[in-house]
């Protein structure tokens, strides 16, 4: 039988399996499911037509010794796959932002787990046993792929995928494939792209703004001003010059050859 506390609010089809445990302060939306076993704590919001499989735990306090047991949240879009063991943890007040947040559509597989205040965007991936410390940010189609972990505070761009095993201490910009050990920039993320509608005249016009910031002998700050002036204004040209100037951490470097 399952353990569902009386002030949390299920919507119209939830469907919860034996030994579930819900607590209080918890909305789950219409037609979501939360199969045996799975455990979801205080503070958590779950939208619409998610699954939440067995042995998941949703919304357990953070690893975070800053956390002084004040109100967080872990807030989670609609369509969401919630594999087995996966853990997602509450936000950290301390961090300025309190709320860890996965938006919709969005795979997160077994043994994945997501630290405090991370910001997982829509259409993301989060393959088996990858490990993302606290404040880490997965923009919208983002791949983490099986076993890859990031230190805190890094950011992986939109569309970009970070290959099995790797090691992330630096930021992924959008669009790119990154990989080895130590982590490094291994082109564009072509197939990815074209999957989801870009035409090849887009992905070789990404492909020629990353050849300028990595491979024509200029540093990074020299290189986007270059890009600004000599190439035309897109809204791909101009995600990628945003990224890279807001990363606290710089970007991760060219391939090591």
């Amino acid at each position: 039988m399952a353990c569902v506390h009386p002030d949390a609010v299920l919507g119209d089809g939830v469907e919860v399996g034996p030994f579930a445990f819900i607590d209080a302060n918890v909305t789950i939306g219409a037609g979501t499911k939360v199969f045996n076993n799975a455990t979801i704590y205080n503070h958590v919001r779950i939208g619409e037509n998610c699954t939440v499989f067995p042995g998941a735990v949703v919304g357990a306090i953070p690893q975070d010794l800053k956390f002084e047991g004040e109100e967080s949240w872990v807030e989670i879009g609609d369509r969401v796959n919630i594999r087995e063991c996966a853990t997602i943890n509450r936000g950290t007040r301390a961090s300025g932002k309190g709320t860890t947040k996965v938006g919709s559509d969005t795979l997160i597989m077994s043994y994945a787990h997501i630290a405090h205040d991370c910001n997982i965007g829509n259409h993301c991936i989060i393959v088996s046993y990858v490990g993302l410390a606290g404040e880490t940010d997965v923009q919208d189609w983002g791949i983490m792929g099986g076993k890859s972990g990031s230190h805190q505070f890094c950011r992986v761009g939109t569309h970009a995928f970070v290959g099995a095993f790797s090691k992330l201490s630096k930021d992924v910009p959008p669009y790119v494939l990154a990989g080895r050990d130590p982590i490094s920039f291994e082109g564009v993320n072509r197939v990815g792209l074209l999957r989801r509608g870009f035409t090849e005249e887009k992905v070789n016009e990404i492909k020629d703004i990353y050849d300028t910031i990595y491979f024509k002998g200029m540093n990074v700050s020299q290189a986007l001003e270059y890009i600004e002036a000599n190439f035309p204004q897109t809204l791909e040209r101009d995600v990628i010059i945003k990224f890279i100037r807001e990363s606290p951490r710089g970007i991760i470097p060219k391939p090591r050859r």
